[in-house]
């Protein structure tokens, strides 16, 4: 590299002035970097409202099952459904604290992974912390967490609505033994098993039950987007479950505000008809 010449003080003059202004602290507000597993549609829903994408999040628990509690009995296997209750609240728990750290006001598009096994429960909750643009942080508390996609919540919004948080309710239940000569007797026959229907309604009545008190408690006025999971389970088929989530909502505005939807016909093809190389 040469030297610079006595002659180019013009050019010293730059050097200088360009090493004065890496030397000087930025006065421009840092941007500060976004993770998002929305789609880009999604996100420019949010904007339309001015809400902004802050940070991808998530929240992990795991509640343990005492042994031997799938064996044969009666009723509600109840610790496994405290199990359930407890291990989702607590991953709610952690997804907020995230989401307050981020500077987030609540949770959208929230994926829900659960599993059930003999001596534990997981949940793991995986979503988009979202804020109105440039909104400053808020109390962890005042956090809602929602499985809503990103257009739902936007349209949720538009309506006067607001999502308040995630509201769950889960039952495991014994299905009752049938006695020898019923067994004996059903083999030939296409009969109703009523014991795994009385166990299915005895769960479906305690898990939606309690899905419903989490709203209450929540003080909303209802339930959207409500998932249901039920079934035996696979380690222990004299035993179902039924599990129930969905998003808390209320009226936030005066009275409800109509939408009017606009019909968009895609003139996209989705798959290829045709080789044009063979019309010639």
């Amino acid at each position: 590299m040469s030297a610079i010449r006595p002659g180019d003080a013009h050019l010293r003059d730059e050097v200088r002035r360009a090493l004065a202004f890496l030397e000087t602290p930025s006065s421009a507000p840092a941007t500060a970097a976004m993770t998002s597993d929305l789609s880009i549609d999604e996100e420019l829903n949010l904007h339309s409202i001015s809400w902004e994408p802050v940070e991808l999040v998530s929240g992990i628990s795991l509640f343990s099952i005492p042994y031997g509690y799938w064996n044969w009995g009666q009723g509600e296997i109840v610790a496994a459904s405290e199990a359930h209750s407890q291990a989702f609240a607590t991953a709610t728990s952690r997804i907020q604290s995230e989401t307050a750290k981020a500077g987030g006001h609540g949770v959208v598009g929230m994926h829900i992974e659960r599993a059930i096994h003999p001596t534990h429960v997981e949940i793991s909750l995986v979503g988009t912390a979202v804020r109105p643009v440039g909104a400053a942080a808020i109390n962890g508390t005042h956090i809602f967490t929602s499985d809503l996609s990103a257009r739902d919540f936007t349209v949720l919004m538009v309506a006067g609505w607001e999502p308040l948080g995630l509201a769950t309710g889960a039952s495991f239940v014994f299905a009752p033994r049938r006695s020898m000569g019923a067994v004996i007797q059903q083999q030939s026959q296409n009969v109703e098993l009523t014991n795994f229907t009385e166990a299915m309604y005895s769960a479906r009545e305690a898990a939606m039950e309690r899905m419903q008190r989490d709203a209450l408690a929540m003080k909303g006025t209802g339930v959207v987007d409500v998932k249901v999971l039920e079934g035996p389970m696979h380690f222990a088929s004299h035993a179902v479950g039924f599990v129930a989530l969905g998003t808390v909502v209320r009226l936030a505005k005066a009275t409800h505000q109509p939408i009017k939807p606009i019909t968009v016909v895609s003139l996209n093809d989705l798959a290829v008809g045709f080789d044009a190389q063979t019309l010639g």
